[in-house]
């Protein structure tokens, strides 16, 4: 290397150090500027509505948890017979207590926070990136965005989500339905780590995204009732009534609520069956697909079976629109 350029390589690191400390003393002086600043980066904003999706759904489901357990035990309950049991949500929760302790409806919780640090983030996130580009589309054509539009960013945010996300999905289902086993037969997990490294050992890594495919078809479900529904609401009640804003955006997430839990509930339902169930004394699982669990369900059980507990399904989507 020659002297010059040795020289120019000193100047410049020289110079990108100074720009450092330039940088640090800023925002000592000023940390309210300088948060501005990385606020304004373009990483940043790229990286926010990922950030607060996630934040966003970790916090939703620290709070709707014990419904969630709920949720889960009613879809569980009765499972093969038509004249099986129909508990009702509170008999459920009075169940749960009364077999171990009130922390018992939060089994589960780090699998949830850990779906929702994926799956949330990573859906809204790509449901907002989605947004953008459309409606950037859409204004370079002197159109604006309709509700085909935000239904396809709904559709695709939510099926890319469910993909990433359905190994902490099925670890979820799994720590919920451990407590209606035979205690011998518990695998007892410690955490949402645990779970999904037994599963890996004892089932094979490919076991993680069982269920994957009606997983996908709920998420789209649920995305295209959430995401599209709420926008469209949002966007008719902000001109068509003399709504507050924040009325305006609670009676959206209602209405997106209702649908989203309608046109994915029954995905839903065979999600968690699929994801429960495990291989028997012969090797087989009570169903090979999600066509042949709906199938069986209907048969056996009642199309009704596949909306039980829609008020409780209703109440745990409702916080997420």
């Amino acid at each position: 290397m020659s002297t010059s350029t040795s020289q120019q390589a000193a100047e410049a690191a020289k110079q990108a150090t100074n720009e450092a400390i330039d940088a640090s003393k800023s925002a000592v002086d000023d940390p309210k500027a300088a948060k501005n600043n990385v606020i304004r980066q373009p990483w940043m904003k790229a990286a926010l509505p990922f950030i607060n999706g996630g934040l966003g759904g970790m916090t939703a489901t620290t709070v709707i948890q014990p419904i969630d357990m709920v949720k889960v035990r009613l879809q569980l309950a009765g499972e093969g017979a038509k004249t099986g049991p129909r508990p009702s949500p509170l008999q459920v929760t009075r169940e749960i207590i009364a077999s171990g302790k009130v922390m018992d409806l939060y089994t589960g919780l780090s699998a949830g926070l850990l779906r929702q640090a994926v799956y949330t983030t990573a859906r809204l996130g790509f449901f907002d990136t989605f947004m953008i580009a459309l409606t950037k589309r859409a204004e370079d054509k002197g159109q604006k965005i309709g509700f085909a539009e935000r239904a396809a960013a709904g559709l695709s945010a939510g099926g890319l989500a469910a993909m990433i996300g359905n190994p902490a999905d099925l670890a979820l289902i799994r720590m919920q339905s451990d407590g209606l086993k035979p205690k011998d037969k518990r695998a007892n997990y410690r955490s949402v780590f645990h779970a999904l490294t037994h599963i890996s050992k004892s089932e094979g890594i490919y076991a993680l995204w069982a269920g994957a495919f009606p997983t996908v078809v709920r998420a789209m479900a649920l995305n295209f009732g959430q995401l599209a529904f709420f926008s469209e609401a949002k966007a008719q009640l902000k001109t068509k009534t003399d709504l507050s804003s924040r009325t305006q955006t609670l009676t959206a997430s209602a209405i997106a609520g209702f649908f989203a839990s309608f046109l994915s509930l029954p995905f839903d339902f065979v999600k968690t069956r699929l994801q429960k169930q495990q291989k028997g004394p012969d090797g087989r699982v009570p169903y090979s697909s999600m066509v042949d669990c709906f199938r069986k369900v209907a048969k056996d059980e009642g199309l009704l079976r596949f909306y039980r507990g829609f008020g409780t399904y209703y109440v745990r989507i409702a916080p997420h629109a």
